[in-house]
């Protein structure tokens, strides 16, 4: 109703058929599409927002894909989180709630992990999740690393250092300040 397309994948038969009959009633049918096929077997790779409710073993399970999608891709779960992989954003709810109560966000970072050579030496960067840990290396000097992802934005210190920018595949664009 608000103008976007969106493609709902679901196992289960009976529930795309109860979907595709909502669809109808809803008169959305021209913006969304039910198909019953695998999570792991289908392309779902171009979406930019991913609705999840799915049990957290089968999210873990998921998450690689996940994680392989393009950065700043949305990705919304109801009540189940992808265990060490930390949320954007929880939302609790703010009335009694007796089950399925909670939300969780996650935006798909940019790949960062790895060396990187910036004017000040070599940069090099791990990564877990939208996370960043590492060291600035200029000659003998070990700067350690610590920062964020938010999809292709950084932010991250190196000493008293702080830089900011945007990556685009390979290459990392930005700025610093003292």
């Amino acid at each position: 109703k608000r103008g976007v397309k969106a493609l709902g994948i679901e196992y289960n038969p009976k529930m795309v058929a109860l979907s595709q009959s909502n669809a109808v009633k809803e008169g959305v049918t021209d913006k969304a599409t039910f198909v019953k096929a695998d999570l792991f077997k289908t392309d779902f790779s171009q979406a930019t927002v991913l609705t999840m409710f799915l049990l957290p073993e089968i999210n873990l399970k998921l998450r690689p894909k996940i994680l392989g999608m393009k950065p700043g891709t949305r990705v919304v779960s109801n009540s189940f989180d992808m265990g060490d992989w930390k949320a954007d954003q929880t939302i609790e709810p703010v009335e009694k709630c007796e089950t399925y109560c909670n939300a969780f966000l996650w935006i798909v970072p940019a790949k960062v992990a790895g060396t990187w050579k910036v004017p000040e030496g070599r940069l090099v960067l791990q990564q877990r999740f939208q996370f960043i840990t590492g060291r600035l290396i200029n000659g003998k000097v070990l700067t350690p690393v610590k920062g964020r992802l938010n999809a292709d934005e950084f932010t991250f210190t190196a000493g008293t250092t702080i830089y900011k920018g945007r990556v685009n595949g390979k290459v990392m664009d930005g700025s610093s300040t003292t």
